[in-house]
């Protein structure tokens, strides 16, 4: 993956777009750390922010070699089992924030990651992140993924202006989060399908360019679920410069589309019913590669069965929403009531365009072979089911999809889908 080539852009694409990246320095190779105080050499007030966690992994590494440039260090404190991307954590990092500063660098993850994008791009100010674990595709996005009022929420950001990581200390990352860098990269073939479908039912926007960039990412990963396991450094290396790659097609377009779809609607939706009912739940990616599989058996299901021609009644679907999201209900519901997706009626493109439909649901694996990659990456499907249950994830299947602005095949399965 040339990472260098990528941070160049594309000029006059063939989508009639220029694709831009704000980020100028991506460094994921041996001796990474060593070169921070190169990168920095120009910021005299950093404030650090990292974890319990990933300060032990190599946080205190990274204070060590910016010592004199340190302002602060923030070690964030987990609220559970795990640090929330809240307005508790946004307000600790706010806390730290002086008229002097001039650089933030997380080192971390998804959820410091996802923190310090958003009060760097709140104050203007640069960031850095140095990561700790090849757990999810954030870390080059424009979007920054957060819990707000309980709700799940990717408000616009601006990607960091380095990623600096080390295959060495990468293959370190507990196995849940090797699983889920490789789960987050292969459910790109559920979104991808999306947004194709969306094309054709929504006449969204779509760019061959970036589909094919990020297909590339997800065929370069298939093969490396052993080695990943393995920690092979070189394999885990090729994961994160995948995600970073994939990151670097979202600020291409400007927003998430070409990561994140039906997979990971379904995933939010387990992590955000998970914290409003105090239950467990996966790990982002892993969570993204079995819900990839469930909108796989999805896409067979109307292959099968066929769609109905006229959309089928909404039924009381606030009612539905208000049991299932209970205190978020009302961000769902207001969200929904303005993207219009329930009112819309798409019966005519989507009968008229039929087998356009089918050819783009044919695209995308089948239930087998995704199971098959869950085998290779050590991903247990029935583990899956005995979390969640077959309800929840029912319910998932026909109101994941109120989480999001998304048109997606979890629109297709409710409105259309010929259930007999």
């Amino acid at each position: 993956m040339d990472i260098k080539k990528l941070l160049k852009g594309i000029s006059d694409c063939t989508c009639g777009k220029s694709h831009s990246c704000p980020i100028d320095y991506v460094d994921i190779a041996d001796g990474a750390i060593d070169r921070i105080p190169d990168m920095c050499k120009n910021f005299k007030k950093i404030l650090i922010v990292c974890d319990d966690n990933t300060y032990a992994a190599c946080g205190k590494a990274v204070e060590a070699k910016l010592l004199d440039s340190t302002e602060k260090l923030l070690i964030l404190k987990a609220q559970t089992d795990v640090v929330i991307p809240d307005e508790t954590q946004i307000e600790e990092i706010d806390k730290c924030v002086t008229k002097d500063t001039d650089l933030i660098l997380g080192v971390g993850s998804g959820v410091i990651n996802d923190l310090c994008k958003y009060v760097s791009f709140k104050n203007n100010l640069p960031y850095y992140i140095v990561a700790t674990a090849p757990s999810m595709d954030g870390y080059a996005s424009v979007g920054s993924a957060l819990i707000l009022s309980g709700m799940k929420v990717t408000l616009n950001a601006a990607p960091p202006k380095a990623i600096i990581a080390e295959p060495a200390v990468l293959a370190t990352a507990p196995t849940p989060m090797l699983q889920s860098g490789y789960g987050d990269i292969i459910g790109k073939y559920s979104c991808l399908n999306d947004w194709k479908l969306a094309r054709i039912i929504k006449d969204e926007y779509f760019c061959d360019e970036v589909y094919d960039l990020t297909m590339s990412c997800v065929k370069e990963v298939e093969p490396l679920a052993k080695a990943v396991l393995a920690r092979d450094t070189t394999a885990v290396g090729a994961l994160m410069e995948a995600l970073v790659a994939v990151g670097i097609a979202m600020a291409y377009v400007g927003n998430s589309r070409p990561a994140s779809g039906s997979e990971h609607h379904l995933s939010h939706f387990f992590e955000i019913t998970g914290i409003l009912d105090n239950k467990e739940y996966f790990l982002h990616g892993i969570d993204v590669m079995y819900s990839a599989a469930v909108t796989c058996k999805l896409r067979e299901m109307i292959l099968k069965n066929g769609i109905e021609d006229t959309k089928q009644d909404r039924g009381d679907w606030t009612a539905e929403v208000r049991r299932i999201y209970s205190t978020s209900a009302d961000e769902c519901i207001a969200l929904q009531n303005k993207v219009g997706f329930y009112a819309a009626d798409d019966s005519a493109a989507v009968s008229s365009k039929k087998e356009e439909i089918k050819l783009v649901l044919k695209g995308c694996p089948d239930f087998d072979y995704m199971k098959s990659l869950l085998d290779a990456i050590e991903l247990d499907f029935d583990a899956f089911i005995d979390m969640y249950g077959l309800d929840k994830i029912a319910d998932a299947v026909l109101y994941g999809k109120d989480l999001k602005d998304r048109y997606t095949v979890l629109w297709l399965y409710y409105q259309f889908f010929k259930r007999g």
